[in-house]
C-alpha cells in the first residue's frame, strides 16, 4: 500500500520535513555517482552494522572502527536503492508535515532524531549478529507514524494498491491504513524469528520507532491539533 494523500490541513510550512528529505536525496544521489567499492565503504561506515559494535574484533577485522556510534544517526540519512528512498520519502511527505505542525520546528526535529536512534538501536539490540548495514529513515518515520496514529486517527488516508498491473485507489481512516502498517511489521518478524531471514528490512526498527513516536510524542506537542473539516482560508468565526 502507497499513500497519496491526507486528509488534515498543515497551517504551518514543515521546513524540518523538507530539510530532511533534502539531505537524504543530496546523500543518496552522491552515493549514486561514487564507484561502487565506495559507496560500499560508506554504506558500512555510516550505516549501522550490528555485529560492529557487539563483536569488536570484527569490526577490526573489516577495517571498521567498533566505537564508531554515530552510526546510529547517520544511519538514518543513508538509502539502499531508489525504491527505498522513494517509499521512505513519500511516507515523510505525506505524515511528518502534521506532526511538525504540531510540534514546532525544533521540538519536531529533536523527537525525529530522538525516534529514529531508538529505532536504531531495537534494531541492533534484536538482531545483534547481523553483518549488512542497517540504513534508511524508515525508523525515525515509523516514530512519525506512531505519533500520527494517535494524534489523527480519523484522517482519510487515500492510497494505491497495485493490483498486476490495474492501480486501485482507495480511502480508509488513518487509524486502519496504519493499524495494518503495524500489524505487517509484526508478521514480518514473526516469519523472520519462524523460518530465518529478515535481513532485507530492518523490521525491529520500525516496530521500536513506532513504539516511541506513540509513546513519546505528548512531551512534545505545543498545540492543538487541526481536525479534517478545518482548513486555512477559513475566515474566523
Amino acid at each position: 500500500m502507497i499513500p497519496i494523500r491526507d486528509s488534515i490541513p498543515c497551517n504551518t510550512r514543515p521546513v524540518v520535513t523538507w530539510a530532511i528529505m533534502a539531505i537524504c536525496a543530496v546523500v543518496f544521489l552522491a552515493m549514486v555517482w561514487m564507484p561502487d567499492r565506495m559507496a560500499q565503504h560508506f554504506l558500512s561506515l555510516y550505516g549501522m552494522v550490528p555485529i560492529r559494535y557487539s563483536n569488536p574484533r570484527w569490526a577490526y577485522d573489516y577495517g571498521l572502527p567498533p566505537d564508531h556510534y554515530l552510526s546510529f544517526l547517520t544511519s538514518l540519512f543513508l538509502h539502499g536503492g531508489w525504491l527505498h528512498i522513494g517509499i521512505n520519502m513519500i511516507f515523510l511527505w505525506i505524515f511528518a508535515d502534521n506532526i511538525e505542525d504540531l510540534m514546532g520546528h525544533y521540538r519536531f526535529l529533536v523527537f525525529y532524531i530522538l525516534c529514529g536512534l531508538i529505532a536504531t538501536y531495537t534494531q541492533w539490540y534484536f538482531s545483534q549478529n547481523l553483518v549488512v548495514p542497517v540504513v534508511g529513515a524508515s525508523g525515525a518515520i515509523a516514530g512519525v507514524l506512531g505519533a500520527y496514529f494517535f494524534r489523527f486517527p480519523e484522517a482519510k488516508v487515500l492510497f494505491v494498491l497495485p493490483i498486476f498491473f490495474f492501480p486501485l485507489i482507495f480511502e480508509i481512516p488513518a487509524i486502519a491504513f496504519l493499524g495494518f502498517w503495524v500489524i505487517m511489521q509484526l508478521q514480518e518478524v514473526f516469519d523472520a524469528a519462524m523460518f530465518g531471514g529478515g535481513a532485507s528490512s530492518a523490521w525491529w526498527s520500525h516496530l521500536g520507532g513506532f513504539a516511541a513516536g506513540a509513546i513519546l510524542h505528548p512531551l512534545f506537542i505545543s498545540r492543538t491539533p487541526a481536525t479534517a473539516d478545518e482548513t486555512t482560508d477559513d475566515p474566523p468565526s
